[in-house]
């Protein structure tokens, strides 16, 4: 897998697994090209879609090398990373999120609200990306649109979710099918009987103020 960068570099991600030796010894490779200008200075330079591009194939061959996250399911951490900047850990998996610039951030991730409105997107592709497996129909072209907006009024929330499913695979006659399944799926279904949350505020170990739970609102 490799980046080509606009300053005439070729950076290729891959991964080294030996074989016979223990999984920890697993290493993500990072090989950059060598320029006659260079004189012995290894460099690149990135643009942001560069940079976002390298990013994810970093991660894409980690989880390659590292095939069990450590963590437990169904969990989530999040600390402060700089600013709005808060990094999200679920299992081995590290997920950032920040605030645009307008309102305060550097505009370095999604926000929250970005984030949510994409696990239901995503969702729906997975259970779509599964129907057409089943039905022996190929995902290309298979994509998924979510819109948004924002209440007008307090409490702040997202009001209204708009979600458009391409499926140029299909058959026609089973639009009706794919749109049942994708309607029901596991984030979908959350919002349509929302959890309890249960808040605990702490400040120490040992001290705890119990917020007791709440319907959440979606």
């Amino acid at each position: 897998m490799k980046v080509e960068t606009r300053c005439g570099r070729t950076i290729g991600v891959t991964r080294f697994e030996p074989p016979g030796l223990p999984a920890s010894m697993g290493r993500v490779v990072v090989d950059t090209s060598c320029a006659p200008y260079d004189e012995g200075e290894m460099w690149a330079s990135l643009t942001p879609e560069e940079a976002r591009r390298l990013a994810g194939l970093l991660l894409y061959q980690a989880a390659a090398v590292d095939p069990e996250p450590a963590g437990r399911p169904g969990a989530a951490e999040v600390t402060p990373i700089a600013g709005d900047a808060f990094g999200i850990r679920v299992r081995g998996h590290v997920l950032t999120v920040d605030q645009p610039l307008s309102d305060g951030g550097k505009d370095t991730a999604p926000t929250p609200v970005e984030l949510f409105v994409a696990a239901v997107a995503s969702c729906a592709a997975h259970y779509a990306g599964r129907f057409l497996d089943r039905h022996g129909v190929a995902r290309d072209g298979l994509s998924v649109r979510a819109e948004y907006r924002m209440a007008d009024d307090r409490p702040a929330r997202v009001a209204g979710l708009s979600l458009t499913v391409q499926a140029p695979s299909l058959p026609p006659r089973r639009l009706a099918a794919l749109r049942a399944v994708v309607s029901h799926c596991t984030v979908t279904n959350t919002l349509a009987r929302a959890p309890e949350v249960e808040l605990e505020v702490r400040c120490s170990p040992d001290e705890a103020v119990a917020g007791g739970s709440r319907k959440s609102q979606a």
